[in-house]
């Protein structure tokens, strides 16, 4: 999910411990990943589903804006590459996914989202459109991990889910004893998940100057959260925290 101030409510009640397991989750599977365990993506059904997800993209990013004319454009233009892909392989798709027995009620939840998200934004309700339109990268991820594919899209995921944990509970660990250390280690984790998408960009990403102007970007917001917790200055803890959002949006909008 993209951070921001409508983050999804359900991540709040978790405990200390529970929060390490997203953390835990996160670096298993960017090592999963970069080890190479699973299949990269040559197939025609993922290629579809990347067409469908530049559109996402867009729809996540403008459901985050302020503009309800631009979030349901770039919503209608998202449902319209997913109904495309629910046209030509959602009853029958090709290998790898025609083993797979929850790839149709999977296609079938996307759309749905998309449904709840339209009248949501219809609404003026932006941010809750928002965080339902969140759902649309768990399921489609869901579908490649289930079926052993992988794209740059998973290790976007991976760092993203690492900048939640550390964006919604960082004042709350902080809090906690040896709090700072505690912040310090999922910081690394951070450090490490986004060293991933530099290794892990194909070789079309890495000679791309906008990615890679945007992805310095993010590297540098997480060198800059090392650095004051390196110094244990708590003001700029909380300051770099908060900036980690931006470059994450900037570089998933374009290339996510």
């Amino acid at each position: 999910m993209l951070t921001h101030s409508g983050l999804q409510p359900h991540h709040k009640e978790l405990t200390m411990s529970s929060r390490i397991s997203p953390t835990l989750k996160a670096i298993s599977l960017a090592v999963v990943l970069s080890f190479g365990t699973l299949a990269h993506a040559a197939d025609p059904v993922t290629d579809i589903m990347q067409a469908a997800n530049a559109p996402y993209r867009m729809a996540l990013y403008k459901t985050n804006g302020k503009s309800q004319e631009e979030a349901q454009q770039a919503l209608v233009q998202a449902q319209q590459a997913w109904n495309k892909l629910s046209t030509q392989v959602g009853a029958k798709p090709a290998a790898p996914y025609d083993r797979d027995p929850a790839f149709v009620a999977s296609v079938a939840e996307v759309s749905k989202v998309y449904d709840q998200a339209l009248l949501e934004v219809s609404a003026g309700q932006l941010g809750t459109a928002h965080n339902t339109l969140e759902r649309v990268r768990d399921v489609m991820a869901d579908m490649r991990q289930r079926n052993h594919v992988v794209v740059f899209s998973d290790h976007m995921n991976a760092y993203h889910s690492q900048m939640e944990v550390i964006m919604i509970h960082g004042n709350e660990t902080l809090a906690q004893p040896k709090g700072m250390l505690l912040l310090t280690a999922q910081a690394g984790a951070l450090s490490y998940l986004a060293r991933q998408l530099e290794v892990q960009a194909s070789a079309e990403l890495s000679k791309n100057a906008e990615f890679a102007g945007l992805l310095k970007a993010v590297n540098q917001s997480v060198s800059n959260l090392e650095a004051a917790l390196l110094n244990q200055d708590m003001a700029t803890i909380k300051e770099a925290m908060g900036k980690l959002k931006g470059p994450y949006s900037k570089l998933f909008a374009k290339f996510g």
